[in-house]
C-alpha cells in the first residue's frame, strides 16, 4: 500500500498518479491505517459513504484541536512560537453554530445574486484577455487566479491596492510545502510568520472599520458580536483569514482544473458549445475532480466502527474529500470528465453536514459565469505546455496551465 499518499505533499505535485494510486487503493478498503515518520497516525476515510457517516456526526468525530495534518515538528512551533488561528474549520459545538451564523445570510444563493453584475463583468475581461493575448497564455495565472481574488476583495471591501499583499499571502499560506509559492526557507517557523503577517493586516482592517464602519463585510466581521460581546481577535482573525483565502485558492483551482478538463476533451466542449445549459452540470464534474480541498482532520470522541475498522476514541481521522470522490462504488469510471453522469450532486468537495462550504453557492456562480462567457467563443483549445501542480496535501490545484486557442 502507498502509505506516503496523504501526507506527503510531493505526491500532489502530480495529481494524475496520485488519482491512479487512489483508485487502486479503494479496492483494499474505504479506511486505512496511516502511520508515518514524524506524524501522529490517523486513519485516511476515502470511502464516499464512510466520510459522510463521519461528517454527519460531529460529536462523535469533533474538528478540535487540529482539523487539518500537521507533522509533528509543525504543532510543535506552533504551540511554541505562535501562528495559531481559530476559524470556522477548527470549530465544535456550540461555537460552530454561533460564529457561522455571524455571515450565513451573506452567502445565501439570494444574498449573493446582488454580486452577478461583478461576476459576469470579470467573465467578460477574462475573455478580453483572451483575445488580447493572441492565441497562448497561462490560464491559470491570467485567469484563475486573478477572478475569484477579485471578488473577495469586493465582498470584503478592500482596495484594489492590496491586491498584491493578500495574493501573496493566500499562496503561500496553501502553499507552504510547495517551493514555488512558499517564503524563502522551508521551516514550520515560515507558516507562523504568515499567520503574523495576516494579522498585522487584518488588525489594521478591524481598528479602521470599527472607526469608520461601512457596508460591506469586513465591517461586519470587524464589529461582530458572539453571545452579545465583540468577538476576541483570534476568532476575527480567523474569520478574515477563511473568508480571505477559501474563497480564492479553492475556487482558482477548479477553474483551472476545468480548462484542462475541456482541453483533453474536445468532443465535451464542443457538446457544450451546442448544449449551454449543460454547463452547470459540467461545473459539478469539475468541482468533484479538483476537489481543491482534499481534507480535514476529525478526532474520535468515542469508540466506534467504520467501514469495518475499529475506531478508538482518541484516534485522528482524516477525511479525504479529493480520494471520497473517486470512490467507484459511487462514481463509474471515476477518472473520466464525464458531466453526463446520473449522479453529478453526490460528490463531496464541499462536504456535508454542518460543516458544508458557507462559500459553494459563490464558487458555483463564479464557475458558471466563466464558462459560459468563454465556452462559446473557444473554437479551439489545447494544452501548450505540461501542467504543474502546487504541492499541498491541504488546498492545491494548478500552478501553471499553459493553454494554446483560437477564438471565434
Amino acid at each position: 500500500m502507498k502509505t506516503d499518499l496523504f501526507h506527503n505533499p510531493q505526491r500532489f505535485g502530480d495529481m494524475q498518479t496520485w488519482r491512479q494510486d487512489v483508485l487502486a487503493l479503494h479496492r483494499a478498503g474505504p479506511i486505512h491505517r496511516i502511520e508515518p515518520e514524524g506524524f501522529r497516525p490517523f486513519w485516511a476515510v476515502i470511502g464516499h459513504p464512510e466520510l459522510l457517516e463521519v461528517e454527519r456526526d460531529p460529536k462523535r468525530y469533533t474538528n478540535g484541536p487540529v482539523p487539518v495534518l500537521a507533522s509533528d515538528i509543525a504543532l510543535k512551533t506552533r504551540t511554541e512560537q505562535g501562528g495559531e488561528i481559530r476559524t470556522l474549520i477548527h470549530m465544535d459545538a456550540p461555537d460552530h453554530l454561533k460564529y457561522r451564523r455571524l455571515t450565513n445570510d451573506w452567502f445565501r444563493p439570494s444574498s449573493i445574486r446582488q454580486m452577478q453584475p461583478r461576476i459576469d463583468e470579470l467573465s467578460q475581461q477574462a475573455v478580453t484577455k483572451f483575445e488580447q493575448a493572441g492565441g497562448e497564455l497561462d490560464f491559470n495565472i491570467d485567469i484563475a487566479i486573478p477572478y475569484p481574488l477579485h471578488i473577495i476583495l469586493s465582498v470584503m471591501g478592500l482596495p484594489e491596492e492590496d491586491y498584491p499583499r493578500m495574493l501573496q499571502l493566500t499562496q503561500q499560506l496553501f502553499g507552504a510545502s510547495d517551493p514555488d509559492l512558499q517564503r524563502e526557507g522551508t521551516s514550520p517557523e515560515e507558516t507562523a510568520a504568515i499567520i503574523h503577517d495576516f494579522n498585522r493586516y487584518f488588525s489594521e482592517l478591524t481598528a479602521q472599520r470599527r472607526q469608520c464602519p461601512s457596508d460591506d463585510l469586513a465591517s461586519f466581521i470587524a464589529n461582530g458580536q458572539i453571545d452579545g460581546q465583540t468577538m476576541p481577535d483570534l476568532e476575527t482573525l480567523g474569520y478574515y483569514i477563511i473568508i480571505a483565502t477559501a474563497g480564492h485558492d479553492t475556487t482558482a483551482a477548479a477553474m483551472s482544473q476545468g480548462i484542462e478538463c475541456l482541453a483533453q476533451n474536445p468532443d465535451q466542449l464542443r457538446q457544450l458549445q451546442q448544449q449551454p445549459e449543460l454547463i452547470p452540470d459540467a461545473v459539478e464534474e469539475i468541482i468533484r475532480i479538483s476537489s481543491p480541498v482534499k481534507h480535514f482532520m476529525r478526532k474520535a470522541q468515542e469508540d466506534g466502527e467504520i467501514g469495518g475498522q475499529q475506531i478508538a476514541q482518541g484516534d485522528w481521522l482524516m477525511i479525504s474529500f479529493a480520494a471520497a470522490n473517486l470512490d467507484p462504488r459511487v462514481f463509474k469510471n471515476p477518472l473520466a470528465f464525464d458531466f453526463t453522469r446520473e449522479n453529478l450532486s453526490r460528490h463531496v468537495a464541499f462536504g456535508s453536514g454542518v460543516h458544508f462550504c458557507l462559500g459553494a453557492p459563490l464558487a458555483r456562480m463564479e464557475l458558471c459565469s466563466l464558462f459560459s462567457h468563454l465556452i462559446p467563443r473557444l473554437a479551439s483549445l489545447e494544452l501548450a505546455g505540461e501542467p504543474t501542480t502546487s504541492k499541498s496535501t491541504f488546498v492545491s490545484g494548478h500552478k501553471s496551465l499553459p493553454v494554446r486557442y483560437q477564438l471565434t
